[in-house]
Parts: structure tokens; C-alpha cells; sequence
């Protein structure tokens, strides 16, 4: 690499390793060491086998930018990220030393197809991890005990999953899929129920009492509130009642009918 290059490549570690770092300057650094990166072939390596060295380095600025973009909440940003990643993980994992990230971002990435419902992609991805690794990682088992819990049901346990984290990027990913599991029991509660009662209604999307975040989950819903009775209608008064005329029909009816006699 060019001395401006490793120049950049120093400066995003300690900015992006600090205790409070500043994201926008990482995303700077970024950008333009993915540019270099390109110039050198070492985005995508192939051909001519490139020197450990830079391999490395490659893989760690990469390794950065798939953590940066679940901080700065990117997500095509991060999938391009371990797209990328994958070449250095597969085939170059004889010529390197494995990588300290590799089953974090492994584990990341499997939670954001759960938490996209990509279920064929989840169980095609666990296919090309190591049996031992599926078995021993805490970062592997955390999204294949989720992908557990929904197949069953579970929301609760997805729930209190939250707690268990392995790292904090994964709580970006778990919040996107109780977004997901919240209102597909909202749409079950609607077919189900007329009204529920505020407090039955925050326990069972999961708002933990949390009467701002519920109101504002009701109102994006169009459901309506009555905060005298403490309850939650899933039928708005706006709702439109389209009543039958049955009174018309039926003379339409005989109408037809008393022609229909005529004709025969």
C-alpha cells in the first residue's frame, strides 16, 4: 500500500477504536481507502496472489466497515461489506491468520437475514460454517437459537435475547426483527380482538410498559386510543361501514323475477 494509504489505514483504527469515535471522519477514511483498495485489486482479490501483508490489511479495513455500517445503521452497506469479506474468509484462509472478527461479522450477518426473513439464505449461510464452529461460537449460536424461538413461536425468548447479546451491534438487528414480530402480532391482535386494555396491550408487543412507545406504535397502526378508559380500540371511528340495501334488493329481485314469468 502507498504510505498515504497506511497513512489513512492508521488513522481510521484509532479513530474507529476510540472510546468515543467520531462515525462521519470513519466514513470519510473509509471511502477512500476503499478506492485504493480498488485501484489495487483488493476489494474483490483474484489473480495474481497479492502479498499477506496487504491481504491483511484489506481484510481489517473491510472488517471495520462491516462494523461501521451496522453503527451508522447502513444495512446495504454492511451486506456489501461481508460480500466482500467472504472472499478473504473462504479463500484466503490458508494464506492468512484467522481473523478475530470473522465470527462476529458471521454471526451479524445471519442475524440480519432472520431479521430480513430470508430464511433459505439464513440456513444456506450456516451450511458453510464449521460444524465445530456452530456448536462452540456464542456468536453462531446467539442468531441459530432465534432462528429456534421464531420457528416456535417463541417471541418472548427472542424477547429476553436482547439481554444475552454477544456484542452490541447485534442489538441493531434483534430491534429490527421485533419491529417485524411486533406487528405481525398486531395484525393477529386486530382479527382477534376489538379493544385490549393499554397495559395487555404494551406486554404483548413488547413496550415493557413503555406508554409513549405504544401510543406512537397505535397511531401508526390507525388504531384508537381512549385514555379514559385506558384502552385500545383496533377499529378507528374514521372506519367506513358499507351497509347493504337489502330492502332494494329484494324488490330488484322480484322485480326480475315477475319479468323472467312474463318472458316464459
Amino acid at each position: 500500500m502507498s504510505s498515504n494509504s497506511t497513512v489513512l489505514y492508521n488513522n481510521l483504527k484509532k479513530e474507529f477504536n476510540s472510546p468515543n469515535p467520531d462515525l462521519k471522519k470513519c466514513g470519510d477514511y473509509l471511502a477512500k481507502l476503499k478506492v485504493a483498495l480498488s485501484k489495487m485489486q483488493l476489494l474483490l482479490p483474484e489473480g495474481d496472489v497479492k502479498s499477506a501483508e496487504e491481504l491483511l490489511i484489506a481484510r481489517d479495513i473491510l472488517e471495520i466497515g462491516a462494523y461501521w455500517s451496522v453503527r451508522v445503521k447502513d444495512i446495504p452497506s454492511f451486506e456489501r461489506y461481508i460480500a466482500q469479506l467472504n472472499t478473504y474468509y473462504t479463500d484466503y484462509s490458508s494464506l492468512l491468520q484467522p481473523s478475530q472478527a470473522m465470527y462476529p461479522l458471521t454471526g451479524l450477518n445471519l442475524l440480519r437475514l432472520l431479521s430480513q426473513n430470508r430464511i433459505a439464505e439464513f440456513h444456506t449461510a450456516l451450511e458453510n460454517i464449521e460444524p465445530e464452529q456452530l456448536l462452540e461460537s456464542v456468536y453462531i449460536k446467539h442468531p441459530v437459537h432465534l432462528e429456534q424461538y421464531l420457528m416456535e413461536g417463541s417471541y418472548n425468548k427472542v424477547w429476553n435475547s436482547r439481554n444475552e447479546v454477544p456484542a452490541p451491534e447485534y442489538l441493531f438487528f434483534i430491534d429490527i426483527l421485533m419491529g417485524t414480530i411486533r406487528n405481525e402480532i398486531a395484525s393477529c391482535s386486530e382479527k382477534a380482538y376489538s379493544y385490549l386494555p393499554l397495559a395487555d396491550a404494551a406486554t404483548l408487543l413488547f413496550f415493557n410498559n413503555n406508554t409513549n412507545e405504544l401510543l406512537n406504535f397505535a397511531s401508526e397502526r390507525g388504531w384508537s386510543v381512549s385514555q379514559a378508559e385506558m384502552k385500545i380500540y383496533f377499529t378507528t371511528k374514521d372506519d367506513d361501514h358499507v351497509e347493504i340495501p337489502s330492502d332494494s334488493i329484494i324488490k330488484q329481485a322480484l322485480h326480475y323475477a315477475r319479468e323472467l314469468e312474463q318472458i316464459v
